[in-house]
């Protein structure tokens, strides 16, 4: 029926899976992507040795993890770049019954390692985060509960996918995880918008956020810190917020050297969620700025190839994963900064932690995979047949 409708397509006919694959993939934002992966461990060298000595490790047991995990989280995001939409979607169905059965055993099987939420599983070699592995999954089934709502006779999609995000939320904030949470919330938001719900709905469920923030700040001690020490007039120079700010501005524009900075012997998170003060205190910001415009290159290009997408699945499941990429990236940084509350997020590709460089290894291969070029995958091809 398609082709009667626009035509036939040519195919070449025999074509490798390989050459198919590096003809229809968009290499810049892969390219980025593995130099973010790089630049990571080249932080890592540095960030990393302190925590390794202070734990009795070898100096580079950090780097040489990261390098393993980050291998697998590669490996499994050039598997998944090569899979079809439909492929993309199953596995997404089914990663996120597991991921969510996994983060509603936590409170009975899980651990806080001493950081006061339950968010990981131990596995004695390695632990596990299962939020990290709900988030691309979670975007895949509401894209597809929201492109199956624009069909003809189609289900309620969006008011399902509306109780699924505040079931998910609502677990993320009694571990508490109040990053994930607004992460989950953003990135629902981002694709109920784009499926064409009202701005009257979405400043509505804004208004509901801002409501159970406030709940939030009243009921749990951990968000309240939190709240009260970023918007305090002065950071205390003792919390990691204080050694970050310190960091930051020491480094200047061209930093103190490769291996002079002093703030990784401070931060308990330099390797992690604080990665970004290591980077600004040794490079500079000429690094800061490189890293900014890697995630905006990757981000940025994936969202102007979505937008010639006809395909509703694709074109919301494309749109909920780049925006969470960036997004997380931006909240990471914001609060090195103190342009936001410390959230305890990552920066994806670049901070040490396996569950968080594989499950955003899958997320960006779920996100290549749709974003390549198609036959008849494009708005304009319809324009054109249609003005002829």
């Amino acid at each position: 029926m398609t082709e009667m409708v626009f035509g036939t397509v040519p195919v070449r006919a025999g074509e490798p899976v390989l050459p198919r694959w590096w003809r229809t993939i968009d290499r810049w934002s892969l390219a980025g992507v593995l130099v973010l992966f790089g630049v990571g461990l080249l932080l890592g060298l540095a960030a990393s040795v302190p925590l390794a000595e202070k734990n009795g490790l070898p100096p580079f047991h950090y780097v040489t993890r990261q390098a393993f995990f980050g291998g697998v989280g590669m490996v499994v995001m050039l598997v998944i770049s090569m899979m079809s939409p439909d492929m993309v979607r199953r596995m997404g169905v089914i990663g996120f019954l597991g991921a969510f059965a996994a983060l509603a055993l936590l409170p009975v099987f899980g651990t806080d390692f001493g950081k006061g939420a339950v968010r990981w599983y131990s596995l004695g070699f390695a632990s596990f985060q299962p939020s990290e592995f709900l988030k691309p999954c979670f975007v895949i089934i509401c894209a597809w509960l929201m492109a199956a709502a624009q069909e003809i006779n189609g289900p309620p999609g969006r008011l399902y996918s509306f109780f699924l995000a505040v079931t998910v939320v609502l677990f993320l904030a009694f571990q508490p995880d109040f990053g994930q949470a607004s992460l989950i919330l953003f990135a629902w938001g981002v694709m109920y918008f784009v499926a064409g719900a009202p701005i009257t709905l979405l400043t509505v469920i804004g208004g509901i956020v801002v409501a159970g923030g406030i709940a939030a700040y009243d009921a749990s001690e951990h968000f309240a810190r939190r709240i009260d020490g970023f918007l305090a007039s002065e950071v205390d120079p003792r919390t990691q917020i204080g050694y970050a700010t310190d960091a930051i501005q020491s480094g200047g524009f061209f930093g103190v050297g490769v291996g002079e900075g002093t703030v990784k012997w401070s931060l308990p998170d330099a390797h992690t969620d604080f990665i970004i003060a290591v980077a600004a205190e040794e490079y500079g910001l000429i690094l800061v700025l490189f890293i900014i415009a890697l995630y905006a290159l990757v981000t940025g290009r994936s969202l102007l190839r979505l937008m010639k997408e006809r395909d509703p699945f694709t074109r919301l499941a494309g749109t909920g994963l780049a925006c969470a990429f960036g997004v997380q990236a931006l909240i990471n940084m914001g609060v090195a900064v103190r342009l936001l509350p410390a959230k305890g997020m990552t920066l994806p590709f670049v901070s040490y932690g396996g569950s968080s460089v594989i499950a955003s290894g899958i997320a960006l291969g779920m996100l290549l995979a749709l974003t390549r070029s198609r036959p008849q995958g494009r708005l304009h091809d319809i324009l054109i047949k249609r003005g002829r």
